[in-house]
Parts: C-alpha cells; sequence; structure tokens
C-alpha cells in the first residue's frame, strides 16, 4: 500500500512539474568579474534544489561520521543491557520453576552487567528487581545472612521513592519472609508502615491476618478478615467459618468477665447476632462467674429457636445448659414454650429439663432429663450431667436404688 501511495506521489510530481515549467522561457543572468552567464531558469532552479540536496547530504554525512564513537558506545551498552534483561528473565524462569541456585546466579549475573553500565547509571529498577530475585532465591534457600545483606545493598534505592512500585513489593517481600522466619511482630511493623493504598490490598491483607493470628492478636485478625471479606477474598461459607472462628478466639482469650464484656462489645453486631457466637461467649460467661449475663445474651436467641437451624438450635441449648445456675421464673414460660415447639429435639428438651430442675419442678424435670440422658446425639458431659441430676432428684424422694442406678448409668458413659 506504501509504494502505491508513493507512485501516485511521483506521478503527481511529475505532472506538475511539466506542466509548469514545460512553457518557461525566463532567463537567469548571472554577471561577475566581466563574466557574464544566461541560463534558463528551468535549469538554474534544478541547480539550486540539486546544490541544497548535496549540502545537506554531506552535512548528514558529516554529522554521521563525527558521532560514530558515541553511537558505537551506546550499540555497546544496548548489547550489554539486553544481556542484563535476559539474565533477569533466566532468574525469573528459574526461580518460578523452583531452581532457586540457578535463579539467584542468573541474578547476580544481571546485577553486575549492571553495574558496569556506566552510561545507564540511573536504571535503579533493574537492579532492584534483580536483587529482590536473589533474595528471594536465597530466602528459599534458607540462607537468611545472605538474604539480608541482599536487602541491605538496596535499601537506600528503595528510599529514594525513584522505584515506588519495588519498594512497596519489596516490603510486602519482607513482610512474607519474617512470617517465614516466626517474626509476627516485624511482619506487622513492616505492613503498618506500608502507605495506606497498598496496606489495603488483598495480599497485604492476607499477610496481616497470618501475621495477626500467629501473634496471637484475635481481635486484629478478626478486623483484618472483615476487610478481607469485603474484598470478596474468601467464600461465602469460607468468610463465615474464619469470622466465627476468630470471633471465638477473641472470647477465648479474655481472662474474666470484664474483659469478656468488653470485647463482646468491640465485636460486630453480626457476630453478636450469630447463634453460634452467641452460645460459645455464653458457655464463656458461665466459666468465668456470669450465668447470669450468659442467660442475657443467649435469651434473645432462645426465644426463635425454631426459626434457627438444627445446628444453631442445638448450639443455644447447649449453651443454655451450662447457664441455669440462679435461673429465674422468668425462664419457666419460655422453657415450656420452647418445648411444646420442638417436642422432639433433645437438646432443647435438656436445656428445659435443667432449668426446671434448678427450680425444683422435679416432674417436669425428670421426664426431660430422662428423655435426654438416653439420646445418642447430645454430648457425653451432658448425657452425665442428665444422669447426675436424675440422681439428685431421687435421693431427693428417697430412692436410694434408683439414685445408684443413675449413677451408674453416668458413670458409663465414656
Amino acid at each position: 500500500m506504501r509504494g502505491i501511495v508513493w507512485l501516485i506521489l511521483l506521478f503527481t510530481v511529475a505532472v506538475v512539474t511539466a506542466t509548469s515549467l514545460g512553457q518557461n522561457d525566463g532567463l537567469v543572468t548571472i554577471a561577475w568579474a566581466g563574466w557574464r552567464a544566461e541560463l534558463s531558469l528551468n535549469l538554474f532552479v534544478l541547480l539550486v534544489v540539486g546544490t541544497c540536496l548535496a549540502l545537506m547530504a554531506a552535512l548528514r554525512g558529516l554529522d554521521a561520521l563525527l558521532s560514530l564513537p558515541r553511537r558505537a558506545s551506546e550499540w555497546r551498552e544496548l548489547l550489554r543491557e539486553r544481556a542484563a534483561q535476559a539474565a533477569l528473565r533466566e532468574s525469573l524462569s528459574e526461580y518460578f520453576g523452583a531452581r532457586y541456585s540457578r535463579a539467584h546466579k542468573a541474578a547476580q549475573r544481571a546485577i553486575a552487567i549492571q553495574g558496569d553500565l556506566a552510561g545507564m547509571p540511573g536504571d535503579v529498577e533493574l537492579r532492584v528487581l534483580a536483587t529482590l530475585l536473589a533474595a528471594g532465591s536465597v530466602h528459599r534457600l534458607q540462607d537468611r545472612p545472605r538474604r539480608d545483606a541482599l536487602l541491605q545493598s538496596i535499601e537506600g534505592d528503595l528510599r529514594s521513592g525513584e522505584v515506588r512500585a519495588a519498594a512497596d513489593g519489596a516490603s510486602l517481600l519482607m513482610a512474607e519472609w519474617a512470617l517465614d522466619d516466626g517474626d509476627a511482630d516485624k511482619a506487622l511493623d513492616l505492613l503498618a508502615a506500608l502507605p495506606p493504598g497498598v496496606g489495603r490490598r488483598t495480599h497485604a491483607l492476607r499477610l496481616r491476618l497470618r501475621a495477626a493470628r500467629v501473634a496471637s492478636r484475635p481481635l486484629d485478625a478478626l478486623h483484618t478478615a472483615r476487610l478481607l471479606a469485603k474484598h470478596q477474598a474468601f467464600t461465602p461459607v469460607a468468610t463465615q467459618g474464619l469470622l466465627r472462628s476468630l470471633a471465638t478466639a477473641v472470647l477465648e482469650s479474655a481472662h474474666d468477665f470484664d474483659q469478656l464484656r468488653r470485647q463482646w462489645q468491640e465485636l460486630d453486631p453480626a457476630d453478636r447476632r450469630d447463634p453460634m457466637l452467641a452460645a460459645r461467649a455464653a458457655q464463656r460467661a458461665t466459666a468465668l462467674g456470669a450465668p447470669e449475663h450468659a442467660r442475657a445474651w443467649i435469651g434473645p436467641l432462645w426465644d426463635r429457636l425454631p426459626q434457627l437451624s438444627p445446628e444453631e438450635r442445638r448450639a443455644v441449648a447447649l449453651g443454655l445448659c451450662e447457664a441455669t445456675q440462679g435461673v429465674g421464673i422468668d425462664w419457666l414460660p419460655r422453657a415450656e414454650g420452647a418445648v411444646a415447639q420442638l417436642p422432639g429435639d433433645p437438646a432443647v428438651a435438656v436445656a428445659a429439663g435443667f432449668v426446671f430442675a434448678e427450680r425444683q419442678l422435679w416432674g417436669k424435670a425428670r421426664v426431660l432429663l430422662q428423655q435426654a440422658a438416653v439420646a445418642q446425639g447430645l454430648p457425653a458431659s451432658v448425657r452425665r450431667r442428665a444422669w447426675r441430676e436424675l440422681a439428685a432428684l431421687s435421693r431427693e424422694e428417697g430412692d436410694e436404688q434408683r439414685a445408684a442406678a443413675c449413677d451408674r448409668a453416668s458413670a458409663d458413659i465414656a
């Protein structure tokens, strides 16, 4: 296509030239020191154009001749730069291929070639990337002293601000390496020093979550996991399980009830509405000597037991089982209503039975506890407690033989 265009332009110039110069009868007279020469105007124009073209060609040839040493030096530096780029690509390929010793050697070769490029002292990015590859390779080889020495060699380049993206990547890599070394506090410090935009990236949040869990900071881990959930870093099922486990760890870290209450209030409202988590909080509050607060946390869920899934209903009921000490009479109609709505649920039955037993309503308690004591789906500890409650009830009635039978049944549960 380009050749056709040039051919059309050539024909156009020929036609224009023939049209304009074919009828030109003008003369040009040149007088110099007694000499006189006459030329046709067409010939004079051609001579002027030819002279200009020859002068331009001579100037370009002279410039090419004078710039030959510089262009030769640039050509040699270009070859060396290509060699450095090839070594960097080779190092990257070997690194991804898990040949870390070869990757380290190729990266060192790229660094050496780049260091000899006197004409390109500002190519910091190649040196930084090659050094990071070399450091990553020796990290995989468990050579931490050499890794730290390589990182120190580019510390000034990373702080200079010339390679912002590479500096952010180096910080993330160093945080990941600190986690591999088991130094979670150092990893958290490195992640905290990141710019806000970099710190909110998914990979940075994953590292922060991992570091917080290693450093036994469940509340920080929970907040980070919530940010990751907003980034859709996990599936919905995995998100629910992760948030639930982290919130449980937060509650388990409480050493007294005041700390537990503060941590419970710091949780997200969605966490406090989670039946599984509320049941675990109630169990923890009971263990710390506050069963009345445990019942207060679990009460709203107990009132809507039929709306919960079987797993959640079981957790709420078992949470109430441990918090029946000192239960008030306001729980009696709630327990009766739950049994009436869910007559075949052993977990609900045993919880209601413990409530009735605590209020010394032995007749109602006996029926429910006998039903729960033989339910294989309940935990062994709950079934043993049901048998012990039945034994205590029998002793209250003076039936020692029946009480002994209940004690034997409790002891037989593995």
